[in-house]
């Protein structure tokens, strides 16, 4: 099981037993961007609140930092797909042309909702994004009413 994993065994510097992860950590480090902790592919999944009222599925999404227009929600079945796509380039270059550095991020994510059968309005589905919140408001069916047994006399 050793084989499997890498250890920093530091028992025989009983004096300065930090001192290998400090000299690793000094080569591994990335002094242009202390502080910032980016990666180029963001796949986090955003946070969802969902709430159900008597009339309607409301979906709340914490998606900070993207536009309405990076946004794609669809309905495919009894199924609600929400899917947004975001890059982002940046390069800065020197006066002769040369590529002093040059970034892409990628930001991504996809959720579903299974809704149940039958059950919302598909034509009155709206959805708004402000100040980093994606509300959808999905409306239900009016329920169908049970038809009442009616008496029906004979002349």
């Amino acid at each position: 099981m050793n084989s499997l994993i890498k250890l920093n065994n530091n028992e025989n510097n009983l004096m300065f037993p930090e001192f290998p992860s400090l000299f690793d950590d000094f080569l591994t480090r990335d002094f242009f961007n202390l502080g910032r902790r980016e990666s180029s592919v963001s796949i986090t999944q955003p946070a969802v609140n969902v709430k159900e009222t008597a009339s309607t599925f409301e979906l709340e999404m914490a998606v900070p930092g993207m536009d309405k227009k990076d946004f794609k929600i669809e309905l495919e079945q009894d199924t609600l797909v929400i899917s947004a796509q975001q890059e982002s380039k940046n390069e800065e270059k020197s006066e002769d042309g040369k590529y002093t550095r040059k970034e892409f991020s990628y930001q991504s994510f996809k959720r579903a909702f299974h809704l149940p059968e039958n059950s919302v309005n598909d034509n009155e589905i709206n959805a708004n994004y402000k100040e980093g919140i994606l509300h959808i408001c999905v409306p239900k069916k009016e329920p169908t009413k049970a038809k009442v047994a009616k008496e029906i006399t004979v002349v």
